[in-house]
C-alpha cells in the first residue's frame, strides 16, 4: 500500500494550517476594530471562498497561478518552475478554501474580548504587543482552537480546489481525497475504504486532542474561581 497520499495530505493540511493561522489571526484582529463600512467589505471578500464552490475557487486559482495566469506566467519565466500541478500548489488551494474558518472563528473570539482589560493593561504600561500574546489571545484561546482545527479538518479533505491545481498524480501530487475518488472511478472499492476508514481515524483524533486541551484549559479556571468563592 502506497502511504504517499497520506504524507502528502497532512504535509499540505499542516502547511496550509501554519499560514491560515497568523494570516486568520491578523486579518480578524484588524478587521474586528474597523470602521462598519470597511469591516462589512472585507468581510465579504475573505469569507467568499467559503461559500463558493470549491471548484469555482481552483478555476479563479488556476486562472491565476497557472502557465499562462498573470502570477503564473512571471514565476514561470523569472524561476522556471510551475505552480500548478505539483505537490505545493495544492497549499495554495487548501489555504485559500480554510482560510475564511480561521478567520470568521477567530473574529468572533475577537469581538467577545472584554476591552477593558486591553485598556487596564495600556494604564500599566504594557506595550501592545505584550497585550495581544499574553493577554488578548489567552483570553481567546477557545475561538482560537476551534479555528484551527477547523481549518485544518477543511484542508485535509479538500478535494475540488485541489483537484483544478494539482490533478492525480500518484506518488506527486496524491492527496487521500483524490485517491478515494480515483479509487472509486477505478472499481477499487476495498482500497478505497482504507483511505476513508484512515481519514476517519485522523478526524477523530484531531477532535479527541481538541477536546483534551479544552478539558485542561477550562480545569484550571474551575479551581481558581472555586478558590475566590472560598477566599470570599
Amino acid at each position: 500500500m502506497d502511504w504517499f497520499p497520506l504524507c502528502n495530505s497532512l504535509r499540505v493540511a499542516g502547511i496550509s494550517t501554519v499560514i491560515t493561522f497568523f494570516a486568520g489571526i491578523l486579518a480578524a484582529y484588524f478587521i474586528s476594530s474597523a470602521r462598519p463600512a470597511i469591516k462589512g467589505a472585507l468581510d465579504c471578500v475573505l469569507t467568499l471562498p467559503m461559500v463558493l464552490p470549491p471548484t469555482v475557487v481552483g478555476f479563479f486559482l488556476l486562472k491565476l497561478i497557472g502557465p499562462f495566469g498573470p502570477v503564473g506566467s512571471r514565476v514561470l519565466a523569472l524561476f522556471g518552475f510551475k505552480m500548478t500541478m505539483t505537490w505545493y500548489s495544492a497549499i495554495f488551494a487548501t489555504t485559500i478554501v480554510s482560510f475564511p474558518l480561521m478567520y470568521r472563528t477567530a473574529r468572533g473570539a475577537f469581538e467577545s474580548f472584554d476591552e477593558t482589560l486591553q485598556y487596564s493593561g495600556q494604564t500599566l504600561g504594557l506595550s501592545d504587543t505584550y497585550i495581544f500574546w499574553r493577554v488578548r489571545m489567552p483570553n481567546c484561546r477557545q475561538g482560537i482552537l476551534a479555528g484551527t482545527v477547523l481549518s485544518f479538518a477543511r484542508a485535509l479533505g479538500e478535494y475540488g480546489a485541489t483537484t483544478m491545481v494539482t490533478g492525480y498524480i500518484p506518488g506527486r501530487t496524491a492527496t487521500i481525497s483524490t485517491t478515494v475518488y480515483q479509487l472509486w472511478r477505478e472499481g477499487h472499492d476495498a482500497l478505497a475504504y482504507r483511505w476513508v476508514f484512515i481519514n476517519l481515524i485522523i478526524s477523530f483524533v484531531v477532535l479527541i486532542s481538541v477536546n483534551m486541551l479544552e478539558r485542561s484549559y477550562r480545569n484550571p479556571l474551575r479551581m481558581a474561581r472555586h478558590a475566590a468563592d472560598a477566599g470570599e
